[in-house]
């Protein structure tokens, strides 16, 4: 693919996209999508032939290019990507979503933080300055605060800010939906306020996670579900998202295994690895040790 222009480049991705997705492609959705004229498009459909002659064969009856038994992408889709593209009506422009309606689900978002509050976090992360926010918090409604922020996380159910909060002296987590105003400040962060010295973020916590031992009948679909090599899946994870992790996972972090029910399909081996973790309250069943 390297002898292509980015154009074409595009082009091609489409193809072997709806070939690989919808099992066929035609012209016209070439010349539609591309805004082509048939010329162009006829040639396109030739240097894919040519380059992956055993990918596709031309139906004289339908009129359309189908996949073939020999299929094999010239590009490389990843998993992850693709799905949350599909579900979610994304385009990268290497791709045919759009073109298609593709019979894929996924969760309405109940959290989703105002683009412009978005905006200026990013802008305060990128040029290294410290922001004063209005937040709502649970415990002491709202208020002035200033932070210094070094990332936006998603957490798997909601998204958060990580910043060192200059009132209590810590790096913290900050509910992006509680932010009300940014407002960027223009100081260049003191040492201790920089993303190196927060201890939670840079410390990597390996996890190794197994079937649930007293919860699961056949351990083998937990396996397949998530991947398991060797009966187990090991994870690293930062220490300050750790807790949203086990949690998102029901992951039975008690020490026997005690906790019962079908959502407790997990269990953490090694439990020691979260000594010194922060924000272990909501990972289930654990007790500090």
């Amino acid at each position: 693919m390297d002898q292509f222009s980015f154009a074409q480049k595009q082009r091609l991705a489409y193809i072997d996209f709806k070939l690989y997705f919808t099992g066929m492609v035609t012209r016209s959705e070439i010349v539609s999508h591309f805004e082509l004229g048939l010329a162009a498009a006829t040639r396109d459909l030739k240097i894919y032939k040519e380059n992956a002659p055993e990918n596709m064969a031309y139906d004289n009856v339908e009129k359309k290019y189908f996949i073939t038994s020999q299929f094999k992408p010239i590009l490389k889709h990843d998993a992850r990507r693709t799905l949350i593209k599909l579900a979610n009506n994304i385009s990268d422009g290497f791709d045919g979503i759009g073109d298609t309606s593709f019979p894929i689900e996924s969760p309405i978002p109940l959290n989703v933080p105002c683009i412009d509050i978005i905006a200026k976090l990013s802008q305060a992360i990128i040029n290294n300055k410290p922001i004063n926010v209005i937040y709502t918090s649970l415990s002491s409604g709202s208020g002035a605060r200033e932070l210094v922020p070094h990332s936006i996380v998603d957490n798997g159910l909601r998204w958060h800010l990580r910043a060192y909060d200059r009132k209590s002296k810590s790096f913290r987590d900050f509910v992006l939906t509680r932010i009300t105003k940014v407002t960027i400040i223009a100081q260049t962060p003191s040492h201790q306020e920089d993303k190196l010295e927060d201890h939670q973020w840079m410390r990597m916590v390996p996890l190794q996670i197994i079937p649930h031992p007293n919860n699961v009948e056949h351990p083998t679909a937990i396996k397949l579900d998530f991947g398991m090599e060797n009966g187990m899946l090991e994870v690293n994870v930062r220490a300050a998202m750790a807790g949203y992790l086990l949690r998102r996972w029901n992951v039975d972090c008690s020490e026997s295994g005690s906790l019962s029910g079908p959502e407790y399909q997990l269990y953490l081996q090694n439990l020691q690895t979260l000594y010194g973790a922060e924000n272990l309250a909501i990972a289930p069943g654990y007790k500090v040790l």
